[in-house]
C-alpha cells in the first residue's frame, strides 16, 4: 500500500472545496439558524484559504462545488431530508447559495450539484477525467455528509481521497472525527494542510514555480 507521500509524489491532484456557503457556514445561514453549530467552520477557513492560495501558486486545480436546490430537482424524497429543515437551503439566485468566505479565481472550476454527492448527476466526473486528475484533495462541509459523500463515490470511481481533515468542517466534533475515522479506514488518507503543502513543495522542481514569499504572505 502507497504512503500518503508516495501517492501526491506519483498522481495528479486537484483540490475539491465542497459547499462553502452562506447556507452551511454563514452565522445567519439557514442550517445555523436553524440549530446547527459553525464553530468548526470558523476554525478551519484560516487552514482552508491557506491550502488554497498553495494549491494555486503550485499549479493544483481547484474545483468548487457548489450545491443549488430548485423545484425542478426537488423530488418527493428529496425533500424529507433532515425532517424537512432543508427544505429551504441553498436556493437558486439566493444569498444562502453564494460562496461563504471563497471565491473562484479565473482558471478555478465550478461545478453544481443537486444532491449530498458531487458525483451524482453532475459533470464532475468528465472534469476530472479531461484534467486527468487521479487523487482528490477533499475540503469543505460538512464532513460526514456532502464531503464524506463525494469521497466515497469518488473511491467508488477510482480516483485516491486525501481528506483533509483541519480544512473541512462539520456540526459536532463527533461527527467529523467519525468520518476521518470512516475514510481512513476505507477509503482513503486523512492528512492535515501543512503535509499536503509539503509534499506540493518536495514534488516541484526546482525553478518551475515561485512560491510566495515569506514577507508576501505576511502582508496578506
Amino acid at each position: 500500500m502507497k504512503s500518503l507521500n508516495q501517492l501526491m509524489l506519483e498522481s495528479k491532484a486537484a483540490v475539491i472545496v465542497v459547499d462553502v456557503q452562506n447556507d452551511y457556514c454563514h452565522p445567519e445561514g439557514a442550517l445555523p439558524r436553524a440549530g446547527c453549530d459553525v464553530s468548526g467552520v470558523g476554525e478551519m477557513m484560516p487552514k482552508l484559504h491557506k491550502l488554497l492560495q498553495s494549491a494555486r501558486e503550485f499549479h493544483v486545480p481547484v474545483i468548487f462545488i457548489q450545491t443549488l436546490h430548485e423545484k425542478a430537482t426537488d423530488s418527493d424524497a428529496w425533500t424529507t431530508r433532515s425532517s424537512g429543515r432543508s427544505a429551504h437551503v441553498c436556493r437558486r439566485g439566493s444569498w444562502g447559495a453564494e460562496f461563504y468566505e471563497v471565491a473562484p479565481e479565473q482558471d478555478d472550476i465550478i461545478v453544481n450539484k443537486h444532491r449530498y454527492s458531487a458525483f451524482v448527476n453532475t459533470r464532475l466526473d468528465s472534469v476530472l477525467k479531461t484534467l486527468k486528475i487521479e487523487t482528490l484533495i477533499m475540503t469543505g462541509v460538512s464532513t460526514n455528509v456532502c464531503v464524506e459523500s463525494t469521497a466515497r463515490d469518488g473511491f467508488m470511481l477510482d480516483y485516491h481521497i486525501v481528506l483533509v481533515a483541519d480544512a473541512c468542517a462539520s456540526y459536532s466534533q463527533s461527527a467529523h472525527d467519525m468520518t476521518l475515522e470512516n475514510i481512513e479506514g476505507y477509503f482513503g488518507k486523512v492528512s492535515g494542510v501543512q503535509h499536503v503543502i509539503d509534499i506540493w513543495m518536495d514534488k516541484i522542481p526546482d525553478g518551475s514555480v515561485r512560491p510566495m514569499s515569506a514577507a508576501q504572505t505576511t502582508a496578506r
